[in-house]
């Protein structure tokens, strides 16, 4: 029961988390992944794909070929075998393999088509033959890279002039942390980067966006309606953060859904590996920019704006539990609810009850005593 309270509390935004003051905890896992993923991309790299390394690929129906059957294959032919990848694709027809190597003399791509038809005993047209230049690969990394220096550009100053410029450079490193743990699982898991990988990333940065200006926003209202009151930025930091945290998980499980279906009807069932690349990146972009909107984003703003003149008085100071049920205007539905459960206990009274708690109350009304009369002389 206990379970279904607490999804009970989350949807209807009563939570009370304490974001800020576990703030380190959530520092300290994106750092530690951020660190992982940094290591591998130094030490192992990207598994970059034909359109970026350049080279040849051939798809031949697989039947009951293996891996030795192609590299025999590529060492008849004089082509270097030790570093190419073969790949199985399992679709809802056949299986493909799927054999990428450097780039090669057209002579040679001919030959290898030809033995492949041979060994799969299949006519030459069934045995698919492309071939990338790496000048076209490098021409896309380059376009990829302006586009996201433009991106990061045009967002910085839009969230400066629609919120403030702290704002801006925290959501700028939001962004670049899911990028770089996007980019660093693909390294740890060796999932290979292509064209599409590259798009879901663009994707990403807007996703990743959009869940932080939707905190952001959040925190600029209750900033303005807590201003009297004289709070903390911890406080409006936090009371922020719950309000929305059903609507950031709400949306995020709206979007996996169909990513997550496409990742298991385009690659398990459909055998698409360009859905794969895709999906995958899409899946892993959306988990890190929820988890930095709310353990990375908002925790980080605090830290810019905690020592402004208006919140320095207040630095430390973090309501927990029921304060912060206060602040978020919990305590008040409370107290309403008691209200009227008192008002319809006295609808139980009789008429003499009532006449006489009205006159008490008219009595205690008086915000001065009667005053007393002059003596007479």
């Amino acid at each position: 029961m206990k379970i279904f309270s607490g999804f009970g509390r989350l949807y209807r935004g009563e939570t009370t988390f304490d974001f800020i003051g576990r703030r380190m905890i959530g520092f300290t896992i994106s750092l530690a992944i951020v660190i992982a993923g940094a290591g591998s991309l130094l030490l192992r790299g990207l598994d970059l794909g034909i359109d970026f390394r350049g080279g040849v690929a051939w798809e031949v129906p697989a039947g009951t070929l293996t891996d030795a059957d192609a590299r025999q294959v590529l060492d008849v032919n004089n082509v270097e075998s030790t570093n190419a990848k073969i790949q199985f694709l399992t679709g809802t027809e056949l299986q493909v393999m799927r054999v990428q190597v450097g780039d090669q003399t057209e002579q040679v791509r001919l030959a290898v088509q030809k033995s492949f038809a041979e060994l799969a005993k299949v006519s030459v047209e069934e045995v698919s033959v492309a071939s990338v230049s790496s000048s076209w690969g490098r021409s896309i990394t380059e376009k990829a890279l302006r586009a996201l220096l433009i991106f990061f550009v045009v967002v910085s100053l839009y969230i400066s002039w629609r919120l403030e410029w702290k704002m801006a450079l925290t959501a700028i490193i939001a962004m670049a942390h899911d990028v770089i743990i996007s980019v660093g699982v693909y390294s740890l898991l060796g999932f290979e980067v292509t064209p599409a990988t590259v798009v879901a990333f663009l994707t990403i940065l807007g996703f990743s966006l959009y869940d932080t200006v939707v905190v952001f926003d959040r925190v600029q209202e209750n900033s303005t309606k807590f201003a009297a009151s004289r709070q903390s930025f911890a406080n409006i930091a936090n009371v922020s953060t719950n309000e929305v945290l059903a609507r950031s998980l709400n949306t995020t499980l709206a979007s996996a859904l169909p990513v997550v279906s496409l990742l298991v009807v385009g690659s398990f069932v459909l055998g698409a590996k360009s859905l794969e690349d895709f999906a995958v990146a899409l899946l892993v972009g959306m988990l890190a920019g929820t988890y930095s909107s709310v353990f990375v984003a908002v925790p980080l703003l605090d830290v810019f704006k905690q020592n402004e003149p208006k919140y320095r008085p207040f630095k430390g100071q973090i309501a927990t539990g029921a304060a912060m049920s206060e602040l978020m205007g919990h305590g008040a539905s409370e107290r309403i609810l008691v209200s009227s459960s008192s008002k319809s206990q006295s609808s139980s009274l009789t008429n003499e009850e009532i006449a006489a708690q009205a006159a008490q109350r008219a009595t205690s009304a008086l915000n001065h005593p009667p005053r007393p009369r002059k003596n007479r002389r």
